[in-house]
């Protein structure tokens, strides 16, 4: 007798989900209701910490980024150092995770991670995100998942986009600080098909004295049938932006009065970057199990200017250029089967993933006023992934489930040196592989006073290093020597937790996590070189809920907290603190919804002090801020909103680092010799109202 097809899986329960959650983002009077499925999960979920996002928690959250909508995800910060037409800063479990370099990112099945960038392992840009057609996030935290590789030490996020929309719509924002945007979006049946478009334009000058000139372009184009557990999608992308950035700076700047609290040492910082797609995903269920495929390619390209140490180098400044071309391309396909009662009714599934990175070129220049002087290095890269994993889940009692898996990653890197006067020795071929086992045991779910469900989990990752890392012998900026580091870094991780209904309407769970991972090393673009950070090790806590209460109210909190160290001490300073590892993230949200013509949501978030450098004796300054959106509906499908971001308007940072930088005035001076440590900031952005009408047709 074949086994029914029935969706199992986390990621299965998401795909058959998103059709009614997307029917449930219409802004139509009578049927709008706020919710989340990140908690209701007993039953479905491997671990205590993975969970989904739907997109009702998006409709009342006031966002100053796109990006910020992987702040859903619990524990995790998203902020920015520069300009926003940059990758974000991003923070979870312990780990500063710069611009992406140990958390993964999909958008419609596509990797936005990139490895061997010129700014920075793992870059995950993600400003190209319109958050208003997000069907859904998945996300995962830690190396517990067979289908997550490169980058997934902290975690992972899948974000899908919708097939089809309850109404056309064209919304129209206008903000503070030269604020403007237009979004115009709609699909519409095409025989049993959707076609879904959408076209975005906004602009920002910010609250910086030297104004930011952001322009930025996105459009999609999707042609689906089916849902996302069954059917298939075509997936058009195209996005471009270019911006003038006010980098981070010493805080003495602004203390003495050199320039202002929300001013600029360097001119003319900033950057051009697009990135244009193609992708494919197809789903099939059948009697004895379920088939997915997909397939993508990209172009992007980056030109950054950036001056992060003022001017060591004397009067002109420090300014350098970072420059990445590429084509990306590759796929996956999978498949499960249900084994049947005989085999405990175990779901076996099967996966293959490539991907190739053709880099064109990417290269590190010295650079003037935007015009290059000198080239550091210029080289060209091949870099090829593949893994094949297998994935078993088994239902041994009604109290006991397991899921067992198992991965198996190759990397190989081509890198030929193409520009530089030191570089020119530092290309090769490098190529690592990594077995990475993975444990999950799932108790219950039991009754007890409510439904709960206990989760330990243990399994092996990794994090890529830069390619040009592991072919280098020579520093490219001097020629002195240098170490070859290893291609991957093994991360080892383990979890203990559970989920709960202690209530009706109210989801709880908690974590108890630690992670090991071999070496910190991470690519310094600014530089060109590797630098080795150690092994470190981290442990943490992690707790949130969802409250669901009459009239249309919803509650959610989360509270994480975490430490990391180095295993061994900075042999400078003795210290094993990891800088910028932020060890209290919380946060608490409310959205207020019954249907009718009025809806809101606000936002307050706390970050703790982070230690700056390996003592921990200088930390940043924590702080909390809130945001707000209140909306109106004037009709159905249509809407004014009104977002007031940093709503106490307090006066912190968005970021802090410790490091070597000279402002204008010293280099004059001649007091800066090779760069004065101390205190890098970039201011929180002030508060800023944003006005947005939305018409439907």
């Amino acid at each position: 007798m074949k086994h029914p097809f029935r969706p199992r899986t986390l990621a299965a329960c998401l795909a058959a989900a998103l059709p009614s959650l997307a029917a449930a983002t219409e802004t139509t009077l009578p049927e709008v209701t706020v919710g989340s499925r990140r908690g209701d999960l007993v039953g479905v979920a491997d671990a205590a910490s993975e969970g989904i996002i739907d997109a009702r928690r998006l409709a009342t959250r006031p966002l100053l980024r796109p990006a910020e909508a992987l702040e859903t995800v619990p524990g995790l910060v998203v902020t920015q150092h520069s300009g926003d037409g940059k990758a974000n800063q991003y923070f979870l479990r312990g780990f500063n995770l710069d611009h992406g370099s140990d958390f993964a990112t999909f958008v419609a099945g596509m990797p936005v991670n990139m490895p061997s960038h010129a700014h920075g392992q793992g870059y995950m840009d993600l400003n190209f995100l319109i958050p208003e057609l997000i069907a859904g996030v998945r996300f995962r935290k830690g190396v517990y998942a067979a289908e997550d590789g490169d980058f997934a030490t902290a975690g992972a996020a899948r974000i899908d986009y919708q097939r089809q929309l309850a109404a056309p719509f064209v919304e129209i924002g206008a903000g503070q600080n030269g604020y403007r945007r237009l979004l115009a979006a709609g699909s519409r049946p095409l025989g049993e098909m959707q076609l879904l478009a959408a076209f975005e334009a906004s602009g920002n000058d910010g609250p910086w004295e030297q104004p930011e000139n952001l322009a930025r372009r996105n459009a999609v184009l999707r042609l689906s049938e089916g849902s996302a557990a069954n059917g298939f999608a075509v997936t058009a992308m195209s996005y471009t932006a270019r911006w003038t950035a006010t980098e981070h700076v010493p805080a003495r700047a602004i203390d003495s009065g050199e320039i202002g609290r929300f001013g600029a040492l360097s001119p003319n910082d900033g950057g051009t970057t697009h990135r244009h797609s193609l992708s494919a995903e197809w789903a099939r269920p059948d009697a004895d199990g379920a088939s997915r495929a997909g397939v993508y390619v990209i172009d992007y390209g980056l030109n950054l200017f950036s001056a992060p140490s003022g001017f060591i180098n004397g009067p002109a400044g420090d300014q350098h250029e970072q420059a990445d071309r590429r084509l990306v391309w590759g796929g996956q396909a999978s498949r499960s089967w249900f084994l049947g009662p005989g085999l405990k009714d175990s779901e076996l599934t099967a996966g293959l993933q490539w991907r190739q990175d053709r880099i064109r070129s990417v290269g590190l220049y010295a650079t003037e006023d935007r015009q290059r002087s000198a080239t550091v290095r210029q080289d060209k890269i091949t870099e090829t992934a593949a893994a094949l994993f297998v994935e078993a889940r088994t239902q041994w009692r009604p109290w006991l489930r397991s899921t067992l898996g198992l991965r198996h990653d190759e990397v190989d890197a081509r890198v030929t040196a193409t520009g530089g006067e030191f570089n020119l020795a530092n290309g090769g071929k490098a190529r690592a592989g990594q077995t990475s086992p993975k444990l999950g045991v799932v108790l219950g779910p039991f009754a007890l006073p409510a439904p709960t469900e206990f989760y330990a989990n243990w399994g092996q990752g990794f994090h890529s290093n830069d390619a040009r890392g592991a072919t280098s012998s020579t520093n490219p900026a001097d020629g002195s020597a240098i170490s070859r580091v290893p291609l991957l870094v093994r991360a080892r991780g383990a979890e203990l937790g559970f989920r709960s209904t202690p209530l009706p309407g109210w989801q709880t769970s908690v974590s108890v996590w630690q992670m090991a991972l071999a070496s910190e090393l991470v690519f310094i673009g600014d530089e060109g070189v590797t630098e080795p950070k150690g092994a470190s090790r981290r442990h943490g806590l992690e707790w949130s809920n969802e409250l669901a209460l009459p009239a249309g109210v919803s509650i959610d909190t989360s509270l994480a907290l975490s430490q990391a160290r180095f295993r061994e001490a900075n042999p400078d300073n003795g210290g094993t603190r990891v800088p910028n590892a932020i060890p209290v993230v919380a946060s608490v949200g409310a959205a207020l919804d019954p249907g009718g013509r009025w809806f809101a949501g606000a936002r307050l978030r706390y970050l703790g002090a982070y230690p700056l450098e390996e003592t921990g004796r200088e930390k940043s300054t924590p702080f909390w801020m809130a945001n707000l959106r209140v909306g109106y509906r004037l009709a159905p499908g249509s809407q004014l909103s009104l977002d007031v971001l940093n709503l106490f308007d307090r006066k912190a940072n968005d970021i802090e680092y410790w490091g070597g930088a000279c402002t204008r005035s010293e280099s004059a001076s001649g007091a800066c010799g090779g760069g004065i440590d101390g205190r890098l900031v970039h201011p929180l952005e002030p508060r800023t109202l944003r006005l947005a009408l939305r018409i439907g047709f």
